[in-house]
């Protein structure tokens, strides 16, 4: 398998004994390979930098691959950054100069990369309600609080015990850009804890997701 450009050695390496000890012959062959060893190895480099973790036009390049664009064609309202009411430092994204005031039409980096990442692990996920676990927390980390209930009418609601730093990713998750359920099964909410980081309440659980009275809090929707 290879794993790297091969290198001028590798095919001076390949010239027979009788003209290895040529110096005027090694010179010339090194010389006509070199050229390309230079492209091949350029081109090996742009493998590095075409993926999830990109930015700009190499991220939109490589969402082309996964079936993704930053282009909404409905805008995500209320996610620019404003005083008082409304997303504020560490939360909302800059209105850009080419950003409509009516909402988000082309998601920045870091939300991009995030759609990017759920995608990729929507189309690998069995179907099963612990494979959603490990799609969720594949993207947003082990840690991360997450509540799947089965409302057992071929509905189901989600849960987040953490919370989104960004509003524009929870805008996305409502907006059903990200609509992790199995065929048939409807999701009547995305909610979050009302306590920052803290268990929902519930009965007869103790875990870092769910608790009873004193620890676990009511729920609230996530936008």
């Amino acid at each position: 398998m290879i794993t790297g450009p091969p290198t001028l050695q590798t095919y001076l390496d390949l010239v027979t004994n009788e003209h290895r000890d040529k110096p005027n012959f090694m010179a010339t062959v090194a010389a006509e390979i070199q050229p390309i060893v230079d492209i091949m190895t350029t081109l090996f480099s742009m493998i590095a930098i075409f993926n999830v973790n990109a930015l700009g036009d190499q991220l939109d390049k490589f969402a082309q691959w996964v079936g993704v664009s930053r282009n909404l064609s409905v805008p995500l309202e209320n996610v620019y950054f404003t005083w008082g009411d409304g997303p504020g430092w560490g939360e909302g994204t800059w209105l850009g100069p080419n950003d409509s005031e009516a909402g988000l039409t082309v998601l920045p980096d870091d939300a991009f990369q995030m759609l990017v990442k759920l995608v990729i692990a929507e189309n690998n996920w069995d179907g099963t309600v612990p494979g959603a676990y490990a799609i969720w927390r594949s993207v947003m980390g082990a840690g991360f609080g997450i509540l799947i209930q089965d409302n057992q009418d071929m509905t189901m609601l989600v849960v987040f015990t953490n919370q989104f730093v960004s509003v524009v990713t929870k805008s996305l998750i409502v907006g059903g850009h990200f609509n992790l359920r199995p065929a048939g099964v409807r999701i009547t909410g995305f909610f979050q804890s009302s306590v920052p980081n803290t268990p929902v309440f519930g009965w007869g659980v103790e875990n870092s997701t769910i608790s009873g009275w004193g620890t676990g809090c009511w729920i609230e929707p996530l936008l």
